[in-house]
């Protein structure tokens, strides 16, 4: 029997909800555990920013006493005014190969969302589109990057079989070093100098002193650049200190570019190391008593990166801005023995970024879904 429980985002029910991906992904190799601590703290109400807006309702299936699957529904105010929408949201799915019981959860989450006044259901989203989001549909070959959501193949079936329809599909593209050549590196330096002549010149983050006032400048560039996006929801002040409290402790300045104009940020790009690549031998996303001394090891030998980020002000788009971005961070990943790097996710109709990633010869190597329905 069947039987779906609400939880509470804290205790016993909290750590089984986070540990549950990791006993159903037991042995496969390319899998990556969340950190638990970072999920612990995004599901809080007490910890996380977005609860300060918008509302969420964690839920557990058990069949015969044992824990089978999960799923968040999702209530995102600042969505839906952005957007002038009722749109409900769920996130964090994981289930077992059972169409009863994606069934159930995904019951659950409608009902929930209906008794809010909603009148779409879309995801997966963990809890938005400014987390990681889309479920995996294609590349399943290799490790996620960072931030980048994992899923077993047989998801898509289930979600369809639901009656779940495609609302978009969000691409990554994958640079590999021997494929990119080094024209881009070469015409750095002239891309650099062009710019300086407009007026604009191109430095590298601070996360020092000036830390809080770029995190309040890259703000402000991200929810003016992508705010014609689809699914774009404004981040707050409080998501944005949040987020890059966190992303500093990763984040390497070589890699993490501004552009500036008379002393104004017009435009940004967020570009991290693939800490993955340690993460993945983090038993169950623990960092004590172990897992933190394999991070503190491994940080050094990541040789993979994501840009995850690049957004230009409208004004300054197609000055060279964005070429001069991808250029430096090319230029000192080969210097820092970077082999590859994953520009993610670009949503699949967004052609003029699509078609310059294709030009420096890059492959949509992943495909990630957003789903849809009338509820």
């Amino acid at each position: 029997m069947i039987k779906i429980v609400p939880i509470p985002a804290k205790g016993k029910d909290l750590r089984r909800f986070i540990d549950f991906p990791h006993d159903l992904n037991e042995g496969d190799s390319n899998y990556v555990p969340e950190l638990f601590m970072a999920q612990r703290d995004l599901l809080n109400p007490a910890k996380h920013p977005f609860f300060l807006h918008s509302e969420m309702q964690l839920f557990l299936a058990y069949k015969d006493g044992k824990i089978v699957g999960r799923i968040a529904a999702i209530l995102n105010n600042n969505n839906n005014t952005f957007n002038n929408s009722q749109d409900g949201f769920f996130g964090f799915f994981d289930c077992i190969n059972d169409q009863d019981i994606a069934g159930s959860l995904l019951d659950v989450a409608k009902a929930w969302l209906i008794g809010k006044g909603m009148k779409t259901l879309i995801g997966p989203v963990n809890p938005s589109t400014n987390e990681a989001c889309g479920l995996l549909i294609e590349g399943f070959d290799t490790p996620p990057k960072i931030m980048m959501p994992y899923n077993k193949a047989y998801y898509s079936t289930l979600l369809e079989n639901y009656g779940l329809k495609k609302k978009v599909d969000l691409l990554a593209h994958a640079l590999y070093k021997e494929d990119v050549g080094d024209k881009p590196v070469r015409l750095y330096d002239a891309l650099v100098e062009r710019l300086k002549g407009k007026g604009i010149i191109i430095r590298k983050i601070d996360l020092g002193k000036r830390f809080k006032e770029e995190l309040a400048s890259f703000g402000n560039v991200y929810n003016a650049a992508w705010d014609k996006n689809m699914g774009f929801v404004p981040l707050t002040k409080e998501e944005f200190e949040f987020m890059g409290k966190d992303l500093k402790l990763i984040a390497d300045p070589d890699y993490c570019l501004v552009a500036e104009h008379d002393g104004k940020v017009v435009g940004v790009s967020l570009c991290l190391p693939d800490i993955n690549q340690v993460l993945i031998k983090v038993k169950r996303g623990r960092l004590f008593p172990t897992g933190i001394f394999k991070l503190l090891l491994g940080k050094g030998k990541v040789n993979a990166l994501r840009v995850m980020a690049l957004g230009v002000l409208e004004p300054y788009r197609k000055m060279g801005i964005e070429a001069c971005f991808y250029a430096g961070i090319m230029k000192k990943g080969i210097e820092k023995g970077i082999v590859m790097a994953e520009a993610s996710w670009i949503l699949e109709h967004n052609d003029m970024m699509n078609r310059s990633l294709e030009h420096i010869n890059s492959k949509v190597y992943k495909k990630y879904r957003i789903y849809e329905m009338n509820i």
